[in-house]
């Protein structure tokens, strides 16, 4: 059987499962306001997250582009996507162990880590770091400033709009557009976090040399991508989605709409005028700081908030780690 067609396979295998970790490990950026504001049942509220990825999925070519030609430079041969395969596996190891503790780190930023420590390792291609720095860190360190500038800001308008209103009526009223929001933060999911694995494919097609162009996404990576991420997505990742719904602040609905609304619009901003690959989770959860300091500094329970960014600081670095070990593990099936 053909080495690189063997490899190739192995390796879009690897970033599907990676998709699915994605999904169970991410749904909670979509729907944890809506289910603990009780605005949504979790399990509408997970197929509603399903159908937003899957169709998001399509309008994230950019970002897609930016993972698979704009990271790092590789190439073409088996060893190469053995580097590749590395990479995603350290991405699912520290998803996997965030996921059991319950912390909403970034599987994009997971991705990149293990991409960029598999390369580094394995000193077969060179690393982007111009785009890594501008597309990947720098984004990484202002999303969530704004999202927490953003949220504060969108909730103290909804506070003053709002100020005569019946306490009763407005939620009931915001548990209706939450429904909105969620759809709208689902979408922006797809268009990032599947786009990235479609990125992965890519990656794997060109440098496997099942396609001339690191650049063209066949319309079947578009359909698989989105509906491993949807699947996994469905499937739900009970335990983060208590961490963000719950534990960070008390969510009402108002600051539930309020945070899904910044959220959802600085990923559509990024995917679609700035082609950044951009972290759901730390979109979200920057925004739910947001909207709860403005009840009082208090209300935010930073230690869990603490620990959250301590778990952003080390994804990047903790999946480069992962990936070196793996890689040195598999480099002899991909020689």
């Amino acid at each position: 059987m053909d080495p690189e067609l063997v490899a190739v396979v192995a390796v879009i295998l690897a970033a599907m499962a990676f998709d699915y970790t994605n999904g169970f490990h991410d749904a909670a950026n979509a729907i944890a306001t809506s289910v603990s504001t009780r605005a949504l049942t979790p399990r509408i509220a997970l197929g509603m997250a399903a159908i937003g990825n899957f169709i998001g999925a399509h309008l994230g070519t950019e970002v897609a582009k930016t993972v698979g030609d704009g990271l790092v430079d590789l190439p073409t041969g088996v060893p190469s996507l053995g580097i590749v395969f590395a990479g995603v596996l350290g991405a699912i190891t520290w998803n996997l162990i965030t996921w059991y503790f319950g912390l909403p780190s970034s599987s994009s930023h997971a991705l990149f880590g293990g991409l960029v420590g598999a390369t580094l390792f394995a000193t077969v291609g060179s690393v982007q770091w111009d785009n890594i720095i501008n597309k990947v860190l720098i984004p990484m360190v202002v999303s969530p400033f704004v999202g927490l500038l953003l949220g504060f800001v969108m909730m103290v308008a909804i506070m003053w709009i709002f100020r005569r209103g019946h306490p009763g009526r407005l939620n009931r009223g915001f548990r209706w557009a939450q429904t909105a929001s969620a759809a709208a933060m689902s979408i922006g999911h797809g268009m990032q976090d599947a786009a990235k694995t479609m990125g992965i494919v890519v990656l794997a097609l060109y440098t496997g040399g099942f396609q001339s162009s690191s650049e063209h996404i066949p319309e079947w990576v578009y359909w698989t991508s989105a509906t491993v991420l949807a699947a996994g997505t469905y499937a739900g990742g009970w335990r983060i989605i208590r961490t963000l719904g719950r534990k960070i602040i008390d969510l009402g609905p108002p600051e539930g709409f309020a945070a899904e609304t910044v959220a959802s619009s600085v990923l559509y901003f990024n995917a679609l005028v700035l082609h950044a690959p951009i972290s759901t989770t730390h979109t979200i959860t920057s925004a739910i700081m947001g909207v709860g300091a403005t009840k009082r500094l208090s209300a935010v329970r930073w230690n869990v908030a603490g620990n959250i960014i301590i778990a952003w600081v080390t994804t990047f670095p903790a999946a480069a780690f992962f990936a070196c070990i793996i890689y040195f593990v598999v480099r002899p099936l991909f020689s």
